[in-house]
């Protein structure tokens, strides 16, 4: 029983017979009984014998020690009034922001340049050329734009980008191919661009789509958003990256 915890879930039962609590056994019976759903981290919860299972990357499920149940929703914390699951999930979109190899990014500053923003992209995604449309109306930022081209759904974004990782100007060959729609005229070959270490990045920092946008206080926003929602994050992102270098 969960003490002085509520749960408004959704629960379904998976049938099968009880094994023990290792975690490797555990997540393979869950692979089986999920089938489609990628079972990453598995923990003890603090809480009524259950364990946390991370899948798919951002999301947050609990199942019991055999891994028979999963239990699927909210997670109230009668005494704080805190979502447990959304708090988790909240944890797992942050990304230290000064880990990000910036030495592999394409440069843009606008205005004072003073507020920050990485954002990992593909060429040939279109939520990602909607997203460089909302960018374009946003000024006093530096934009870190990592060349992230996912092969499986463009199979020509890899020759793109690396077009406009050899261009002679990155930031205006970028520009051109993402609102105008006009390739760099760089030679495909003429240098060597690191897509492969900012794939892994990605995947550390669990980008598994594109566009993903990571805000100076590290937090992670996955998909296109308007500019009104870049601007709210920036703006709430100052404070909170201020607190984090002062103490560094």
């Amino acid at each position: 029983m969960l003490k002085r915890t509520a749960i408004a879930l959704s629960l379904f039962t998976v049938i099968g017979a009880a094994h023990s609590a290792d975690q490797d056994e555990m997540r393979k019976l869950l692979t089986e009984r999920m089938p489609g759903m990628q079972i990453g981290a598995i923990t003890k919860a603090p809480y009524a014998g259950l364990y946390e299972v991370v899948a798919n990357g951002l999301n947050v499920f609990y199942t019991d020690e055999n891994a028979n149940v999963a239990i699927i929703g909210r997670m109230i914390d009668l005494n704080t009034k805190k979502d447990l699951v959304e708090e988790r999930k909240q944890q797992l979109l942050y990304v230290d922001f000064s880990s990000l190899p910036i030495d592999k990014a394409i440069v843009k500053v606008k205005g004072d340049g003073s507020r920050k923003l990485a954002v990992f992209s593909d060429p040939d995604c279109p939520f990602c050329q909607e997203l460089e449309q909302e960018l374009a109306k946003v000024s006093n930022v530096t934009i870190y734009t990592f060349l992230y081209p996912l092969a499986e759904l463009h199979p020509d974004a890899e020759r793109k980008a690396k077009l406009v990782w050899c261009a002679e100007d990155r930031a205006k060959a970028w520009d051109e191919l993402m609102l105008q729609g006009k390739e760099p005229t760089a030679k495909e070959g003429a240098c060597d661009a690191p897509l492969k270490e900012i794939s892994a990045v990605a995947q550390k920092a669990r980008i598994n789509g594109t566009p993903g946008l990571i805000f100076s206080d590290g937090k992670l926003v996955p998909g296109m958003i308007k500019s009104i929602q870049i601007e709210r994050n920036l703006a709430a992102s100052q404070p909170k990256a201020a607190a984090v270098q002062s103490k560094n």
